[in-house]
Parts: C-alpha cells; sequence; structure tokens
C-alpha cells in the first residue's frame, strides 16, 4: 500500500519539481530583462533602423538613375562611339583585333559541350580567335571526353586549344591566369571569358568588341546573363527575381553613372592591356572577377554593360550548390572589402566622388549591410521585440520602408510580381547563409578562400530527366537536415506562438510564415533533389 501510494506521489514531485524551474527561469528573465535585455534590443533595433535607412535610400536612389536613364538615357551605343567592324580590302583580315576565348571549367560533363560548342560557333574570322578551353578537372573520364571534343572542333578547323595544368592553385583566377601565359596569347587584343555553362550567341563579338576598339577608355564590355532552366522549379523562379534586379538596376546604375561595376565573371570581354595593367588575375578572394574590376577601375579604366546582350547559361537548381554559391558571392566581396578598403582611399588617379561610391554604395551597402539587415533585423530582432514588448518598433522601419525595398526589387521581373511573397520569405531564409558568410569574409574566418564549383546540371530537358530519375532516390538523413534553418524556424515559430498569446503588433502571421520557409528550407524541400549515387 505505502509502494502505491509513494508510485502516486512521484508525478506529482515531478510537476513541482518542473513549476520550480519554471518559476526560476521567470525570476531570471524578469532580473535581467530591464538592464540587460531591453538595452541590448534597443540599440540592435536602432542600428538595424540606420541600415534599412541606407539600403532604402541606395535603392531609391538606383530606380531614380534608372527612370531618368528610362526617360532622357542614352544607350551605350550612343554613350560610346560604336560602328560595326567592317573588311579592309586592303588589310583583309588583319583588320580584325585577335580575340582569345578563354572556357575555364571542372568537371563539367553535363555542360562542357554546350559551352565549347558555343565558343565554337561564335561569327568571328577564323584567323583571328583562339578558343582556349581551361580543363582543370580531376575526373579522368571527363578530362578525355573535354580533349576528344577539343579535338573534334580541331579538326573542323577550328583554332582551339585543350590547356591543363598539374594543380588547382588559385582555382577559377589561377586557371585563367595560367591561360594567359601561352607564348600565343601575346598575340591578342582582347579576351572574352565564358563559364563552363555559358552559350554566347554567334554574334557576341561582333556586338561587344566594337566598343573597345573604338573606344581606348573602356576595359571592359559585359553582357547580361540570360536563364535556361528559370522556370525549373520555384528557387530557380526567385533566384531569377534577385539577378535580374542584378542586371536590370545595378549593373545598368554603375554603367551609366560611375563607369564602374562588378564584372560577372563571365559573359564579358577585357581589354588584355587593362587587364595587365591593373595586375592580372589574383587569387587573394572567392571573387576574382571584382577583384580585378576594383582595381582596374582604380587605375582609371572604364566599363560598360549591355543590357540588350544576352547569353544563356544555368541557374544552380539544387540547395546545396546553391547555398555553396552564395556562400562564395557573399563572403568573396566583404574579404575583398577589408583586403582593398585602404588601397582605394589612398588610391590618386580616380575622383573622390568614385571612391566614394565604390566604398559605401558598391561595398558597405550592397555587399555588406544588405545581407546583415536583412537577417538580423527580420529574422532575430523584430521576433525578439514580442518576447520584449517594452521595445518598440516605429511602423516606418518594420513595414513602409520593408515594403517599398521589396517592390523596388521586383522591377527587374515583371512576371514574377505574383511570387513577390514566396521572394520575400525565401530571400530571407537564405540571408542566413549571406550574413554568416559575410561575418567569415570580414574577419578571414575558416571557410574564408572555401571554393566549390556550382554544380551544373545540363540544359533544361536533361535537368528534368535527372529530376525524374531522382525522385525516389536513398536520401540520407544528412543530406536533407540543415539544422540552422531548423534553429531559427523553431525560434520565429515560438515568437509567433508568443505573439498570438500575449502581443499586440500582430507580428504572427510573418513569424509564422517566415517560420514555414525556414522549415521548408531546413527539411530541404527546396529546389530539385539529384542522387549522386
Amino acid at each position: 500500500m505505502e509502494t502505491a501510494s509513494s508510485t502516486a506521489l512521484l508525478p506529482e514531485a515531478f510537476q513541482g519539481a518542473r513549476d520550480d524551474i519554471t518559476e526560476q527561469m521567470g525570476l531570471v528573465w524578469q532580473q535581467i530583462k530591464a538592464p540587460v535585455i531591453v538595452p541590448l534590443l534597443r540599440l540592435a533595433v536602432f542600428l538595424c533602423l540606420a541600415m534599412s535607412l541606407m539600403l532604402f535610400v541606395e535603392k531609391v536612389y538606383m530606380a531614380v538613375v534608372i527612370v531618368i536613364l528610362k526617360l532622357f538615357g542614352k544607350c551605350p551605343e550612343k554613350r560610346y562611339k560604336w560602328e560595326p567592324m567592317r573588311d579592309d580590302l586592303e588589310l583583309g583580315n588583319s583588320a580584325y583585333p585577335m580575340v582569345l576565348v578563354q572556357i575555364p571549367m571542372y568537371n563539367e560533363k553535363e555542360v562542357y559541350q554546350l559551352s565549347i560548342g558555343a565558343a565554337c560557333g561564335l561569327s568571328w574570322p577564323s584567323d583571328r580567335i583562339i578558343i582556349q578551353v581551361l580543363d582543370d578537372s580531376t575526373d579522368p573520364v571527363i578530362k578525355d571526353l573535354v580533349e576528344l571534343e577539343c579535338q573534334r572542333w580541331a579538326s573542323k578547323g577550328i583554332n582551339i586549344k585543350y590547356e591543363i595544368r598539374d594543380n588547382r592553385n588559385g582555382y577559377k583566377a589561377g586557371a585563367l591566369k595560367e591561360g594567359m601565359k601561352h607564348s600565343y596569347v601575346k598575340d591578342c587584343d582582347y579576351v572574352a571569358i565564358f563559364d563552363a555553362d555559358f552559350q554566347p550567341e554567334p554574334d557576341f563579338l561582333w556586338r561587344t568588341v566594337p566598343f573597345l576598339v573604338r573606344n581606348s577608355e573602356l576595359a571592359l564590355v559585359q553582357a547580361r546573363w540570360k536563364f535556361a532552366n528559370s522556370d525549373e522549379c520555384l528557387m530557380t523562379r526567385m533566384q531569377e527575381m534577385s539577378l535580374d534586379y542584378h542586371f536590370t538596376v545595378e549593373q545598368e546604375v554603375g554603367s551609366s553613372t560611375y563607369a564602374f561595376f562588378g564584372f560577372n565573371g563571365t559573359a564579358g570581354v577585357w581589354r588584355i592591356s587593362a587587364l595587365n595593367e591593373a595586375g592580372g588575375w589574383k587569387d587573394r578572394t572567392t571573387v576574382e572577377d571584382m577583384d580585378l574590376a576594383v582595381r582596374a577601375s582604380l587605375k582609371g579604366w572604364k566599363f560598360v554593360f549591355l543590357g540588350d546582350l544576352k547569353v544563356k547559361n544555368e541557374l544552380p537548381s539544387t540547395l546545396k550548390a546553391y547555398r555553396y554559391q552564395q556562400h562564395r558571392w557573399s563572403c568573396g566581396p566583404a574579404n575583398l572589402f577589408r583586403k582593398m578598403l585602404l588601397e582605394i582611399v589612398r588610391n590618386k588617379k580616380v575622383s573622390l566622388f568614385k571612391k566614394a561610391h565604390v566604398i559605401y554604395n558598391f561595398f558597405f551597402v550592397r555587399k555588406i549591410v544588405a545581407h546583415i539587415v536583412t537577417f538580423v533585423f527580420y529574422c532575430l530582432v523584430i521576433p525578439a521585440t514580442v518576447l520584449v514588448p517594452e521595445v518598440e518598433i516605429p511602423k516606418w522601419g518594420a513595414v513602409y520602408i520593408p515594403s517599398i525595398i521589396t517592390l523596388l526589387n521586383a522591377v527587374g521581373t515583371p512576371r514574377s510580381l505574383h511570387l513577390l511573397v514566396f521572394w520575400i520569405l525565401f530571400e530571407n531564409v537564405m540571408s542566413l547563409h549571406r550574413t554568416k558568410a559575410t561575418f567569415i569574409g570580414l574577419l578571414e574566418a575558416g571557410r574564408v578562400n572555401e571554393w566549390v564549383v556550382t554544380e551544373k546540371l545540363g540544359d533544361v530537358s536533361k535537368t528534368k530527366v535527372a529530376a525524374k530519375a531522382a525522385r525516389k532516390p536513398r536520401i540520407k538523413i544528412g543530406d536533407r537536415l540543415h539544422l540552422l534553418e531548423l534553429g531559427v524556424g523553431a525560434y520565429l515559430f515560438f515568437c509567433g506562438c508568443y505573439d498570438v498569446a500575449f502581443g499586440k503588433n500582430h507580428y504572427f502571421i510573418y513569424l509564422f510564415l517566415q517560420a514555414i520557409a525556414f522549415f521548408i528550407v531546413g527539411f530541404g524541400y527546396v529546389g530539385t533533389f539529384v542522387s549522386h549515387s
């Protein structure tokens, strides 16, 4: 009987202990809330609002410039001297400049034929063009396939060079740098660069090279990207929205105002003398393209962006590939900013306004503030104010500014306006990795020089076949679960529940939607899933 009564009392004892722990936690929270949490959260809100205002002013400025350009601006062909290349009866083909076309690749089994075929199909006098395939592949089978493809085009009379090296030092920058050392490159005036998934149209050189020939101050002609697989899945549509804004607004504004923007690493043509004057390719960061562009700009060279010239390429359609790409694209610029800040400040060749533009607009606001404020403000600070009602965020900071920034971002892809809510939620999720990568770059932490080549699946039809074939793969739990996203999702969900019970700002609608987005990505249900088994 005594045993039975003591057993019955056990749950009550546990319940009492649990109540005591809850009460103690509540007391601790109340004791540190007023003197510590509230002031820290108020400081965080102030900093986030300041960063939001910086980003807002930048977005409005670029929008105003774009409107002026649309109404009164001149197209690149009118801003610079441009006329088509013409035959010279006396000089013959020697009247045309010598063009080198570089295609760096690394284990590109799915796309090597597309890129090599497109490069070999470029229309230009055959004795004034050299196709250079820079193959860093470590898979001997893929290496053999790429070499055979080059031999096949060579047998058709194409001047194509297959170049390999015995290491991968410097990754893409190292390959491009080695490619420029070959003796036949000395005869070349310009170099066009295409990543392995890019397929330029035959008239690409006819539309770009004349800018460099007629304008001695120009160092770079950059084309826009066109996405072959943007309709592959919702994740590729989200990427298209972000990248369309980058090209139609950011690149256009930079080109038309300061004749400066970041080289996109592909689908561009460089004046080789400018490239060499700037110091050539450097592998000190994972954004060798941006590094070269900034150094060339500091030498006084100008760039032009051609928004109506599009080069087809592929967006990463797996979450793993996209995360690696975004890490590189966020970490690299932050690390380059750290390395080049003093160099930019001390430069005496460019104007004070251009230096201010590069430091503040190009680097600080777009490459650092934009990532940090998106994650810290919308995914950490705003939810935290639900738990600490003493700290309030003005409506202009929590609602109006984010709404205007979002609408301005959406102008690049009008066909996807109906996906705006999904885009906001997805971008907030990805801002977790971009913020993390930004701090790694600024602090030069462990993964600062990590370079993982973005996985390509080939053209749209190939991707669909791969996706169908992989619908029932043997999936390891580790391949699907992403603990950081799940952790942030749980935090947002908890804050949403707390807001439903005790809140007054109705943030729970946003918090629940954003939590669901984090959970979807956290469980790996975004993009396509390709089995490599």
